[in-house]
């Protein structure tokens, strides 16, 4: 069971360890917050406990800060 990560110029294949593995396992695992990115499954925004399935698309999208 593989899904497709992108983020920032990473664009790769990826196994899943579980099928409870959830967008905020991945954070965890590339030592991320959930306050500094957004997170899209197959083009939807969702939150950090949606899991991801087989074959899914997940993409992080840093978010950027600024005044």
């Amino acid at each position: 069971m593989n899904f497709k990560l992108i983020f920032g110029n990473k664009n790769e294949v990826k196994n899943l360890k579980n099928e409870e593995t959830s967008i905020k396992d991945i954070l965890n695992e590339m030592d991320l917050s959930s306050e500094t990115v957004v997170a899209k499954k197959n083009g939807d925004i969702v939150i950090e406990d949606e899991k991801i399935n087989d074959g899914d698309e997940i993409q992080l999208i840093k978010i950027i800060y600024g005044g």
